[in-house]
């Protein structure tokens, strides 16, 4: 990251966070500090659950288990930072502590696969129940998990890898809260043209391979299910995947809001917004839209509170 004759180049960034917002500073701590716990406990509280009770060792509580680790390592690696500034006067961040926060790629490129998987495993569930034991054996979920993340990291290492033969100079302030990509992008001196083709390729091969094989996974579910004679039945197995579509449809649709649309001086305040709803607020939202209406997991707790009961008592 050399710099010109005429630059400077810069090691360090300025990230201004939600600074708009002074006489707000510590209510949005408060409230970011209190979403930030719920997300861990929850998703935590989500883990626990599965690993204990043995009725949920299944194919879809094992992919739901390691979205919500996925949810609580997003946390991690936005939140502490972002806390952290809001009482700070001047909000520098390194280079390398950005590329230490760009670890948020790799988690969201695992995500894409990750929710891919888990369609494949509610069509496996639906379209073919008698050979569901079959087709979704617990070596082929660890490498569906395992292939997920191994291809999530090399994405992102890829793109990191890019990122470093960037230069930037002069302005160093972004209007964000933490080292979002196409934020440094509108920094850099250099010509973006590869890396910006470069990323548009990794979104083909993991956004739009992902939402392919999600939407070719509920056609056949949906068809599956208008078979259904029992109007309870078509009930309970729409309510069953509705979760997931939800899931889906919230963290694919603020990406593609995100990194689909321009960035302009106008917009980057809007971004900022929602990158706080893909960041932060679904990995808080995710296990409680797996929760509410999953009887399993609300049959799990009944037990679990007979269990402490009787512990007590």
């Amino acid at each position: 990251m050399a710099g010109g004759k005429n630059s400077t180049t810069i090691t360090k960034f300025i990230l201004l966070g939600f600074s708009e917002f002074p006489k707000l500073t510590a209510v949005l701590f408060s409230v970011f500090l209190g979403i930030s716990l719920m997300t861990v406990s929850w998703n935590m509280g989500l883990i626990m659950l599965i690993r204990m009770d043995s009725h949920l060792h299944t194919p879809m509580y094992f992919f739901l288990s390691n979205l919500s680790l996925l949810d609580i390592c997003y946390v991690s690696t936005i939140a502490p930072r972002m806390l952290s500034d809001f009482f700070k006067k001047y909000k520098f961040i390194s280079f390398m502590g950005c590329t230490m926060q760009y670890f948020f790629s790799s988690l969201a490129l695992t995500e894409c696969c990750l929710l891919a998987a888990m369609a494949y495993d509610h069509y496996a569930a639906i379209c073919n129940p008698l050979l569901y034991t079959a087709i979704m054996s617990p070596t082929l979920c660890v490498q569906m998990v395992a292939g997920s993340c191994v291809t999530g990291f090399f994405g992102s290492f890829i793109q990191l890898c890019a990122l470093f033969q960037l230069h930037f100079c002069g302005q160093n302030v972004t209007n964000h809260f933490f080292c979002d990509l196409p934020q440094l992008l509108i920094l850099s001196c250099s010509d973006t043209f590869f890396f910006q083709v470069m990323t548009s390729v990794l979104t083909v091969i993991f956004g739009l391979t992902s939402v392919l094989v999600i939407i070719i996974s509920y056609g056949y579910i949906i068809a599956t299910i208008l078979k259904i004679t029992s109007s309870e039945g078509r009930s309970k197995a729409f309510n069953t995947r509705a979760s997931h579509l939800t899931a889906v449809t919230l963290f694919f649709g603020s990406g593609i809001f995100i990194y689909m649309y321009p960035n302009s001086g106008d917009s980057l305040s809007q971004n900022k917004l929602v990158s706080v709803l893909y960041t932060v607020i679904i990995s808080m939202l995710d296990p409680l839209i797996y929760s509410l209406r999953n009887k399993e997991i609300q049959d799990s707790l009944s037990r679990w509170r007979k269990t402490i009961f009787s512990w007590c008592y």
